[in-house]
């Protein structure tokens, strides 16, 4: 442990290949808590990213050094820099202890191992390796992801509701809210009860929630605060937790999970808690959006008493400046799901 940690932070160049037939490339490569992260030096954006446990040295006792993010994989990085050649060893010579040898009793056989992948485990820390990858996905992925997950949650919601009028309602919502952020907002017919983010910009929308509104400011609030709680909670890491320890690592390592991985989510993402989230930066989105606050704070607690700073505190009280939709465009968001 003591050996691992004076390597945190460590950085050198090298030259990456990522696959055979390509040329090699200068590489700013950087020994993080759970990662190896390759990247361009004069862009600084990350190139690929290795799970430190599977690093294999594929030149044992040569120089300059030769390593590989698996035994079956095409990218290849050279190295000569010792201090950096001494980091990725003592990771491998830790893992080699968790590795079971003939010849001894299986009692001590097993719990070296298990002592072995304990420290390991410890030392990566799952958490930390999940925020982590959380916050280097690329868009695209971060997109597909969400996607994925949306039609796992589909299973027991029913599909999107979808119809033409609906649909432009809704991009005319989003673009009134967000402007041209690429926010998508999705009605789910049945088991959301208010709303909900999934990552890639993908906010959910609950048909009771909408259907019971007196007004569009009411989809709208639930819209700007789960778009700030994705800002201060990545919906990607509970999907990420709920994948698992080696589903995220090959995520990190291909850029993608593997099949299966997300099966059953649905379950536990419409059951986790959206505690409110406090009245001062909640105002302060509803009055950069130009909505009225009250019609939301009504819509979670009709008698007002446990929203009553999203009530008097109102930023726009005489009503949202700007409309949201027309009456016409209102309707029909309302009668999306048939």
């Amino acid at each position: 442990m003591t050996a691992l940690k004076k390597y945190q932070r460590l950085e050198s160049p090298g030259l990456w290949r990522d696959s055979p037939e390509a040329q090699r490339r200068e590489v700013v490569v950087a020994f993080r808590e759970a990662t190896l992260v390759l990247s361009d030096p004069r862009t600084e954006l990350p190139l690929s990213h290795w799970s430190l446990p599977a690093v294999e040295r594929l030149n044992p006792g040569t120089l300059p050094a030769l390593y590989g993010p698996a035994p079956d994989s095409d990218e290849t990085l050279e190295l000569d820099d010792p201090d950096m050649i001494a980091a990725l060893e003592t990771v491998r010579g830790a893992v080699r202890k968790g590795t079971p040898r003939p010849g001894r009793l299986r009692g001590s056989l097993l719990g070296g191992a298990t002592l072995a992948i304990l420290a390991i485990c410890a030392f990566f820390l799952p958490d930390a390796l999940v925020r982590h990858t959380a916050a280097v996905l690329p868009p695209a992925t971060r997109a597909q992801i969400g996607t994925a997950a949306l039609a796992d949650i589909s299973r027991l919601t029913g599909a999107p509701c979808s119809t033409t009028l609906g649909d432009r309602a809704l991009g005319l919502l989003s673009e009134r809210l967000f402007g041209d952020a690429g926010v998508q907002l999705a009605v789910l017919p049945e088991a959301l009860a208010g709303a909900a983010a999934l990552p890639g910009n993908i906010l959910l929308l609950g048909r009771p929630m909408l259907t019971a509104a007196a007004s569009p400011e009411v989809p709208a609030g639930f819209a700007l605060t789960e778009a700030l709680r994705a800002e201060t909670e990545d919906p990607m890491i509970p999907i990420l937790h709920h994948a698992g320890f080696a589903a995220t690592v090959r995520l990190l390592t291909t850029g993608s999970l593997p099949e299966g991985a997300l099966d059953g989510l649905g379950e536990a993402f419409l059951a986790a808690p959206r505690p409110p989230l406090p009245d001062e930066p909640l105002l302060a989105r509803f009055d950069a959006a130009d909505v009225s606050s009250a019609p939301y704070g009504f819509a979670l607690d009709p008698t007002g008493e446990s929203t009553l700073g999203l009530i008097e505190a109102d930023p726009h009280r005489n009503g949202s400046p700007r409309p949201l939709l027309t009456p016409e465009d209102w309707a029909t968001l309302q009668a999306i799901c048939p």
